[in-house]
């Protein structure tokens, strides 16, 4: 590779990893690196990409704990579900097409759109005591997300967002937390996958996975400490949202 493209993966790794923690959609960046500027093929990208998105998974999730904003008896068993859930969709991934079922992905996108934008405050200052679905119900839920991100998985962490916090009434750093964590655990174990059949270019996945440590850190500390992280993250998930359309259709 060229001595300029270490740079541009370092940075774009970065702004993936912050955008990661506090929103979604960050493989927009990585993806584009690593097809557009290394000349992986799409698969063997795809396979690349998860280095990254397993170390910042780790390193938020470390942060996270460090700062006592996980609590993991609420949480827990929402994490297993969408990890099950996961293993299901991963296995749908690995025997059909799914090209056809990413053409909702545009359709998704535009109605979360107008979700984040209705009642700001629904995001932002959740009110506190409002009762929750049956436990049942959100299981399944959590379920049905784990089947799309393990089958799918383009906009996972935007959609996960908006079910935990507008229907599972989580706020929005517990949701992030717990999103990190759901998508690291069965990250891992596509990565393992991956490898095992030779897809995954480990020194490309792993110079973005450097800029993605480095910006999943700071983003998932200004997250645990900021009083206006709520606000930051809601305006950055419109911004990666409105960016999602625009290269879904444009683009």
């Amino acid at each position: 590779m060229d001595f300029w493209i270490y740079p541009i993966a370092i940075i774009g790794g970065f702004l993936a990893g912050f955008i990661n923690t506090l929103a979604g959609n960050g493989s927009a960046i990585t993806l584009t690196i690593l097809m557009e500027f290394m000349g992986l093929p799409p698969n063997i990208a795809n396979a690349s990409n998860r280095v990254g998105i397993f170390a910042q998974s780790i390193v938020s999730t470390s942060v996270f704990q460090k700062h006592g904003k996980i609590n993991w008896r609420t949480s827990l068993p929402f994490i297993i579900t969408v990890f099950l859930g996961a293993m299901v969709g991963l296995y749908l991934a690995l025997t059909v097409d799914n090209a056809g079922f990413k053409q909702v992905y545009g359709f998704l996108m535009i109605l979360l759109l107008f979700v984040i934008l209705f009642k700001p405050s629904r995001w932002i200052n959740p009110p506190e005591g409002e009762r929750k679905l049956p436990l049942i119900f959100l299981l399944i839920g959590f379920f049905l997300l784990g089947i799309y991100g393990g089958f799918i998985q383009m906009g996972m962490g935007i959609i996960f967002l908006a079910f935990s916090v507008l229907v599972g009434k989580f706020d929005m750093l517990s949701a992030n937390a717990m999103k990190i964590i759901c998508v690291g655990s069965y990250t891992g174990v596509v990565l393992l996958i991956f490898a095992l059949n030779g897809w995954v270019n480990w020194w490309a996945g792993g110079l973005i996975a450097v800029g993605q440590i480095i910006g999943a850190m700071i983003s998932s500390r200004f997250a645990s400490n900021h009083p206006k992280a709520n606000i930051v993250a809601h305006r950055l998930l419109i911004v990666v949202v409105v960016f999602a359309i625009v290269k879904y259709y444009f683009l």
